[in-house]
């Protein structure tokens, strides 16, 4: 019935579609590593979404000329062009891999008007980077059969990676929690593992194709074995919001002291703040003499 959406995947590729894959951890072991991973991911969301807090002033603070409507057109460009290459080539599953929902967020982070859902699905999506990283560092290109669309995968990652830094530059909304405040990164993560655990794993299957590697690992996946996905749940599990932390270190000091970078004085923006607002307002005058 939705052929059509996953039967043009390349079998020539390894791992990528077929019994072989989808067979790879027999059916218990699939079984149980689900409701373990589930039941641990729901305990801690339980526990740690009393403890996200968001700053009551979301103010946009920093003026935008027009970039972030700039980034919104092209990402959209990208995400309409990705959508026409999978239904050509009868990919449509495809959609479901984590960055392609991730290029989703930022279009709507991009389009939304300023609210405190805005910034909690900002802080959020800063620790799904593992993908764009992962995506350069291990490069699956070989199903993309069309030339123009092996070229909109490098192009899509690499905006993921660039819209988050432009949306800290704006400030405002798009803030993040303090740098010793893990509670973001540990609900975020489980988040990201109900994703592949129950809707990723759940379509996988019957349609015997492996996305994201959910039901087998990568040809160049070092832990391959029936321990792979027990390994990866926890070597991400470090990745993810160490990834996260360093990628907003290295944001703060290209935008608040490199000088070649800089542009405020300080990552949290409000508009209540005269202090701060002053400051602003004389650094821009002493550079613009």
């Amino acid at each position: 019935m939705f052929e059509w959406a996953y039967s043009g995947a390349n079998r020539a590729v390894p791992r990528n579609v077929g019994p072989e894959c989808a067979y790879y951890l027999s059916i218990p072991r699939q079984i149980i590593e689900s409701i373990i991973v589930v039941s641990i991911c729901i305990y801690i969301i339980i526990k740690f979404y009393p403890k996200l807090t968001l700053p009551d002033d979301c103010n946009l603070a920093r003026s935008d000329r027009g970039g972030k409507r700039l980034l919104l057109i092209l990402l959209t460009l990208l995400w309409g062009m990705e959508i026409g290459f999978k239904f050509a080539s009868r990919t449509v599953i495809y959609l479901l891999n984590p960055c392609h929902v991730t290029t989703l967020i930022q279009i709507y982070l991009l389009s939304a008007p300023p609210s405190k859902t805005v910034t909690a699905l900002f802080r959020i999506h800063l620790n799904l980077l593992n993908g764009p990283l992962l995506a350069f560092m291990f490069p699956e290109t070989a199903s993309r059969k069309i030339f123009a669309e092996a070229a909109l995968y490098w192009i899509q990652h690499g905006m993921m990676c660039i819209i988050p830094y432009y949306l800290l530059r704006i400030g405002g909304v798009y803030n993040v929690e303090p740098l010793k405040d893990f509670n973001w990164a540990i609900f975020s993560y489980c988040l990201n593992l109900l994703y592949h655990f129950i809707i990723l794993q759940v379509i996988a299957i019957p349609a015997q194709v492996n996305l994201n590697h959910m039901l087998c690992p990568a040809i160049l996946d070092p832990f391959e074995g029936p321990w792979y996905r027990v390994a990866a749940v926890l070597h991400q599990a470090l990745l993810c919001p160490l990834l996260c932390k360093l990628y907003c270190i290295i944001a703060d000091y290209c935008l608040t002291r490199f000088p070649p970078t800089k542009v405020k004085l300080q990552m949290k923006d409000n508009l209540t703040d005269k202090i701060v607002a002053l400051k602003e307002k004389l650094f821009a005058n002493e550079h613009k003499d």
